[in-house]
């Protein structure tokens, strides 16, 4: 059957010191799951990014792993993907996954999460794409990354429309939904619910 939606969730390869990450990365990965999605990730089975990609399995649905060569062994490539790519360089890794998804999620992560968020949000303002973009701002993660945001807005080197191009929100259900309804798309109905 195929993926009714395809969401790219951007997060660490580590788990962070919260036990809050990994239960959210769980609820997002079996969110996409239960709801008849694909994940679109970075291809790694170590931290957050292994724990959205096992749950997404275990709840049947689609897990498309792009993982570039060089981080096979550092990332520890997760073979049990629906799909894993084994890519050249990390453009060809972020481009593939911006080609394959319908929306973008970051969860709690390091630079590498900053940065594939700041680039697909940054696309989207310059209008590469018209792709919704998220922020799951875990038990107040990214709070002072919003702060320094509203900060370049107040010195004028952002606009509020600029910020109105991301959704950010702290309930991993609620925002998903919010992506998904936003490219125009329907999440299948849970199967408890049928």
């Amino acid at each position: 059957m195929s993926p009714t939606f395809s969401i790219c969730v951007y997060c660490g390869s580590r788990p962070g010191a919260s036990s809050e990450f990994a239960a959210a990365a769980t609820t997002v990965g079996s969110w996409i799951g239960d709801h008849g999605g694909q994940l679109v990730y970075g291809g790694g089975r170590s931290g957050l990014m292994g724990v959205v990609a096992h749950a997404t399995l275990q709840t049947g649905g689609r897990v498309v792993g792009i993982i570039p060569k060089a981080l096979v062994d550092r990332e520890l490539a997760d073979h049990d993907c629906t799909e894993l790519h084994v890519v050249d360089t990390m453009h060809e890794r972020k481009r593939m996954m911006a080609e394959r998804a319908d929306a973008f999620l970051a969860l709690p992560g390091g630079i590498g999460t900053l940065e594939e968020l700041f680039e697909v949000w940054t696309w989207r303002q310059l209008g590469y794409h018209d792709k919704p973009v998220g922020l799951l701002n875990i038990a107040g993660y990214y709070d002072k990354l919003l702060d320094f945001l509203g900060t370049s807005i107040t010195q004028q080197f952002m606009g509020e429309w600029q910020m109105k191009l991301m959704c950010e929100g702290a309930d991993p259900a609620a925002l998903l939904r919010e992506l998904v309804q936003s490219a125009g798309l329907s999440p299948a109905p849970r199967l408890d619910t049928l």
